[in-house]
């Protein structure tokens, strides 16, 4: 008989169920083995946990209909994670297994063992982004921890995490990178020396840009074929049979997306998370897992080492260092100050006895005057919180707000264009409804008019643009200007920009979130690493009030520090990672039931009930779209309400356990009205 995970995302069923194998099924109904079993009354699919010799369900069983795939999918350690991701974020078992599992290809999963390796990775354009020289010596040995040449010592320990890796041990680390473009080699000789030790290895980056960077490293370390590159770009089937050769042991280093953290890597050495505090590692679908707190667990569960960081690091990082479970890898305070831009706040104290006006101007004369020195030697980053024109107008002459009907804000997508709602998009009349004058000022402009704007003053000189559905991947080294919004900046050749202008920093310190400062200076840091360092010129100009914690750490290149105290802050407050938080939105009469229902931690405090609904009148919350989400397919539901439950951080598996027995109690008596539960919910905090 065969233990088998049925794909039923129902709480209640959130368990193995025991079918008997009939004996053409016998040899095909292997541990990890796909199937198909019938399920009141239905055929679903499902996976094959174990076979056993008997069972202890007293009733009669059924039998397998069909075996799908006889090749095992699904191995132990991933079946083991994906058990432990579903309870620590309160969700199923068949949810995760989703995530963690692409879907079959029928075509794809009949390739021979061995060519899903044979030809290189597809994603190569990166290649030309490594600039350092291959690890391998002539016999073809890595010796990643011997390289003389390795840019890891310019790091207190790096050398050490090497050298700990390539002997087989489990280093686990909070890394903070050394601005510049070598992250990517850097994790590729952490890599290579995990080959050495004959482990594998999961690396997972943000978006397809990184990533290609990332496997032009890893190719140049290791060579062709040592490694797969996991993408959904890649189309399903060619991802389904890249997956297939690292289920198979063919290949044992894997790099990707989001998706890549489930990568089932035998023998597995180091997991490595690059910029954790990117918004894409979290998974929308359920139980909305994070990609840093998967891995984290899987580094627990597997015994393997962990590289965790960016140029930014967040609270939840700063937690793993300070509970022990990691240790700080970073550079000396001297190498910092080598390898880092100039940083320069445009409205402190000496700039405003030069230009009064650098405290309320959107593009000060200090931040003028550095570009024009700078682009004599090199191209000139621009950073722009908004993509698109203007974002949002109001009257010339009362100042008073353009809006909608529906409460939006009007925004102009062009010169000569009409105004539009930025929320659902009606045309909106020039004429103020306050005083009637028709004409318009600025409130935020986008990166377009940015870009029209420094056309201008920086003319002849080209202004390039990189955002939205047009992202450039990298720049020449002559002389130009590019406008690009956070996460669309492109690399620049020469050894990088000669300054960046980042603009707008109150709009990104002002947003009504949580982690607003801590985006904020991710976002500045990532745009500041693209820069030259200090003593090669190199010079970064952030338009902000220069008294802002965010703004001081971006200053003096300080995000351990600034993560340190946003800890902190959160520990007083009791705000996630210090706490635990659990969302709970959905039709008011059933939120109520399942808290009802829940047998609470006694430590655990129930914060609202507050209205999932909008803010201003027409705009619909996370919280609102959550309910929509998880009640009604064609829209939020009308008395949808949200609680926030926060218990003690050593309490958070117990919270999302007890959420989910209350949801298993709803879904088995057939209750109306469904609620959606997340743990740690950033975007509702």
């Amino acid at each position: 008989m065969a233990r088998v995970a049925v794909d039923i995302s129902l709480p209640h069923l959130d368990r193995p169920f025991d079918y008997l194998v009939p004996e053409p099924l016998a040899a095909s109904a292997v541990p990890g083995s796909q199937v198909r079993v019938r399920f009141a009354g239905q055929l679903v699919s499902g996976f094959v946990l174990a076979r056993l010799a008997s069972s202890e369900h007293p009733g009669k069983l059924g039998f397998l209909e069909r075996v799908t795939a006889a090749e095992p999918v699904l191995t132990p350690e991933i079946a083991a994670l994906a058990r432990a991701v579903a309870d620590r974020y309160g969700g199923t078992l068949a949810d995760v297994l989703r995530l963690a599992i692409p879907p079959r290809h029928a075509a794809a999963s009949k390739t021979a063992r061995g060519s899903a390796v044979a030809a290189d990775s597809a994603v190569l354009a990166g290649a030309a982004l490594v600039r350092s020289g291959d690890l391998t010596d002539g016999n073809g040995s890595l010796g990643a921890a011997d390289n003389a040449v390795s840019s890891w010592q310019r790091y207190q320990a790096g050398q050490s995490f090497l050298a700990a890796l390539a002997a087989g041990t489990s280093p686990r680390a909070v890394w903070s990178a050394l601005p510049g473009p070598t992250w990517p080699d850097e994790i590729a000789q952490a890599v290579a020396a995990v080959a050495e030790a004959r482990r594998g290895a999961v690396v997972v980056v943000p978006d397809a840009r990184d990533l290609a960077r990332v496997d032009g490293a890893l190719a140049s370390r290791l060579g062709s074929g040592r490694h797969v590159v996991l993408s959904a770009s890649l189309g399903p089937a060619e991802r389904y049979r890249r997956w297939l050769a690292v289920a198979r042991g063919e290949v044992t280093i894997a790099a990707g997306t989001r998706s890549a953290m489930f990568a089932p890597v035998a023998d597995l050495g180091l997991v490595v998370l690059w910029d954790e505090g990117d918004d894409l590692h979290a998974e929308p679908r359920a139980p909305y897992p994070h990609a840093r707190e998967v891995l984290a667990l899987r580094a627990y569960l597997a015994h393997s080492g962990a590289l965790i960081g960016g140029f930014a690091r967040t609270a939840e990082a700063a937690l793993l260092v300070s509970s022990g479970w990691a240790r700080p890898l970073a550079a000396s305070r001297g190498e910092v100050r080598k390898r880092a831009p100039a940083v320069q706040a445009a409205g402190d104290e000496a700039e405003l006895a030069r230009d009064e006006a650098a405290r309320s101007a959107r593009l000060p004369s200090i931040a003028l005057r550095t570009a024009r020195a700078a682009l004599v030697h090199g191209p000139v980053l621009v950073q722009v919180p908004r993509r698109g024109y203007l974002t949002a107008v109001a009257c010339e002459r009362c100042h008073a707000r353009a809006r909608c009907d529906c409460g939006g804000p009007a925004e102009l997508p062009g010169p000569q264009a009409p105004l539009r709602c930025g929320w659902c998009g009606s045309a909106i009349g020039r004429s103020c409804r306050r005083c009637g004058h028709q004409g318009l000022r600025a409130v935020m402009t986008g990166a377009r008019r940015t870009a029209e704007e420094l056309g201008r003053a920086f003319s002849p000189l080209p202004v390039l643009t990189s955002g939205g559905s047009r992202v450039l991947a990298q720049v020449g080294g002559e002389p130009a200007v590019v406008v690009a919004t956070p996460g669309a900046e492109p690399v620049a050749d020469g050894g990088g920009y000669a300054a960046a202008v980042l603009l707008d920093g109150w709009a990104m310190l002002g947003l009504a979130s949580l982690r607003a400062a801590e985006e904020a200076l991710r976002r500045w840091l990532n745009a500041a690493a693209l820069v030259r360092s200090g003593p090669d010129g190199g010079n970064v100009v952030i338009v902000a009030d220069g008294s802002q914690q965010a703004v001081q750490a971006l200053v003096r290149w300080d995000p351990a520090t600034f993560a340190d105290r946003e800890l902190a802050e959160r520990d007083e407050l009791r705000f996630p990672p210090a706490a635990r938080m659990a969302s709970v939105s959905g039709p008011a009469a059933a939120v109520d039931e399942l808290l009802a229902v829940a047998r609470l931690p006694g430590d655990a405090e129930v914060l609202g009930p507050l209205p999932a609904a909008s803010r201003e009148p027409g705009r619909p919350t996370a919280g609102a779209a959550a309910a929509g989400a998880a009640g009604d397919r064609d829209g939020p539901v009308p008395d949808a309400v949200r609680y926030l439950v926060r218990v003690p951080r050593p309490e958070g598996t117990e919270l999302a356990l007890v959420l989910r027995a209350a949801q298993a109690v709803r879904t088995a008596a057939k209750e109306p009205g469904a609620v959606r539960v997340q743990l740690d919910p950033a975007a509702l905090i």
